[in-house]
């Protein structure tokens, strides 16, 4: 049992920090990755994604903490681990004179055992554009030619750093294609991202990572469940109604006026017990509500709150050392 727990376990982090100077970039950071899931860190600019991601892919030495990944210390940039993990930067340099198809053929070169390439350009929309040279692409063709050299080796970790930025619908639709057969394929994802409806897509857990600090670790619906309380009620009512008791209704926070039109106020509230609110105002024939909608809060609304500090962080309970040894 217990060396299927440490076989499940990806990359760790235990007690991470990473200092410059006074400034703690990364504070105590503990959290494992495990076989087979997609894990979104998630963290507003300045929190200090960068810098656990350069830890991890062994870019940067920690000042304390651990980091393991696949059983190696990334700082000692093992042959192995290069051949096992995959990084997919934001920004990379490619060969502007090579085409398409010489790029993905050259980084397949890298590796005994890769994915066909003509599979992979399949993969990643680029089939159409394989013999036009790298430096005729468009910024978002460049961003799909990066993750078609970045999954060509078959990585059993692939770290993605905000892939879908710059990507229209239909390519993105295509990356999420490709973060989801890594998955089915018995691969791993570590994926950064600002899109809550991508993290909430394609995440299994997410890291919420605040002031360099993990504010919340946990599958993206426990964390809507346990941190989105707050529920929205929008209905139209005539715009002589008397919206006073409204304020006394359980669980009504906010009441808002949005617009007046054709003789009829639209009415936002803020609730943490969105049913109630909804079957209260329906009930109230004084309020002659129409057009009731209700709203409940998504991973944005739990990204929002931790991000600016708020209350409810909640932490997966971790690993602990001799579970996995």
């Amino acid at each position: 049992m217990q060396s299927g727990i440490c076989d499940s376990i990806v990359a760790s982090l235990g007690d991470l920090s990473k200092h410059y100077g006074s400034r703690k970039a990364l504070n105590a950071v503990s959290f494992d990755i495990r076989k087979g899931e997609v894990f979104g860190l998630l963290g507003p600019n300045g929190a200090g994604k960068t810098t656990l991601l350069e830890c991890l892919t062994g870019l940067r030495r920690p000042t304390s903490g651990s980091v393991q990944v696949l059983g190696h210390d990334p700082g000692s940039r093992a042959p192995e681990l290069r051949r096992l993990m995959a990084v997919q930067p934001q920004e990379a340099a490619l060969f502007p004179q090579l085409s398409v198809r010489e790029t993905v053929d050259l980084w397949a070169s890298f590796y005994g055992n890769h994915d066909p390439v003509d599979e992979v350009l399949e993969r990643v929309g680029l089939a159409g554009e394989a013999s036009q040279r790298v430096k005729a692409l468009s910024g978002g063709q460049a961003r799909r030619l990066l993750l078609a050299v970045t999954v060509i080796g078959r990585p059993r970790l692939l770290v993605l750093d905000e892939p879908a930025a710059g990507l229209d619908p239909q390519a993105k639709e295509r990356l999420w294609d490709v973060i989801r057969k890594q998955r089915e394929d018995g691969g791993t994802v570590l994926l950064t991202t600002h899109d809550m409806n991508e993290a909430a897509e394609l995440c299994d857990r997410v890291a919420v990572l605040v002031d360099g600090r993990i504010a919340a670790c946990d599958t993206p619906a426990r964390l809507v469940s346990e941190l989105a309380s707050t529920s929205t009620v929008t209905f139209t009512t005539p715009a002589g109604t008397d919206l006073g008791p409204l304020h006394a209704l359980p669980g009504v926070t906010v009441v808002e006026v949005a617009r007046e039109a054709d003789g009829r106020r639209t009415v936002q509230l803020r609730t943490t017990d969105g049913d109630l609110t909804l079957r209260r105002i329906a009930a109230d024939d004084q309020l002659a509500a129409a057009d009731l909608q209700v709203s409940r809060g998504g991973l944005d609304t739990v990204f929002r709150s931790l991000a600016t500090g708020g209350p409810g962080r909640r932490e997966e309970a971790p690993i602990r050392k001799e579970e996995k040894e």
